[in-house]
């Protein structure tokens, strides 16, 4: 049997099956990566198999260790609460432990900067390109101080400017900081969507951006995210790592 611990990634799990298609090509690039690591998927909500599922079936298997992984990009009520309460109801003898969300990470902005260029907004325009950093919002206050904290991070990376917007929760929305940033002189707008995978929230944000220049995809399956998976898998099992940060 495998020595490593199996990676448990947990999505919430969505309606949109285009959800669950994107959690799955974002599995199979972290499979492809780490060959010697066996790597589950299992779901809060919605979608099959359930979280709960999979770690009866690992126990049944004679697994022992498995790293569960928040398919999250902030800490709030799903990594502080949903998933410790189902990890609770694990079965006997299988050691879990749950890894951190994904955001926030430098890795992450990469992924986010690799879309806006694939969108088509050109590298030697970042100067004069104003940036919507849309999330899909939450009634966590330290999730939504995550996200402004994000914002003025990148901004300073050569940006016109960055400011968060929010699908739902919390103002303001996507179609309100494109005015803003228009108003503030930008000459280009662009809307960079802090999400992992397409869905309701997805959609809003992609409406709000109607009046903007570009519009970036979702994360999905993006090197950055598969590598980031992988370093907090890493940080879960060799816990020195989590000083280097990722």
């Amino acid at each position: 049997m495998n020595a490593n611990p199996v990676l448990l990634v947990i999505a919430h799990g969505s309606r949109d099956p285009r959800h669950a298609a994107t959690v799955h090509a974002l599995v199979r690039r972290v499979r492809s990566l780490r060959p010697g690591v066996r790597v589950e998927t299992g779901f809060l909500d919605f979608n099959v198999p359930s979280v709960r599922g999979v770690l009866e079936s690992l126990a049944a298997e004679g697994v022992r260790d498995v790293v569960a992984l928040p398919l999250l990009l902030t800490r709030a009520f799903h990594a502080k609460s949903d998933i410790p309460a189902v990890l609770r109801q694990a079965p006997g003898g299988l050691a879990v432990r749950q890894a951190e969300v994904l955001g926030p990470s430098p890795l992450l902005l990469a992924g986010l900067e690799r879309r806006l260029y694939e969108a088509g907004l050109d590298p030697a325009d970042r100067a004069s390109t104003g940036v919507v950093l849309a999330s899909a919002g939450s009634s966590d206050p330290e999730a939504i101080a995550v996200i402004a904290e994000i914002a003025r991070e990148w901004r300073h990376t050569g940006w016109c400017a960055v400011r968060p917007a929010f699908a739902s929760a919390e103002l303001p929305r996507t179609e309100g900081v494109v005015r803003e940033l228009r108003a503030a002189g930008c000459r280009r707008v662009a809307v960079a969507p802090y999400v992992l995978a397409p869905g309701r929230l997805p959609d809003r944000i992609a409406r709000g951006a109607a009046g903007a220049d570009v519009l970036a995809g979702v994360l999905g399956p993006s090197p950055e995210v598969a590598e980031l998976l992988l370093h907090r898998y890493d940080e879960a099992t060799l816990p020195h790592l989590s000083a280097v940060g990722a």
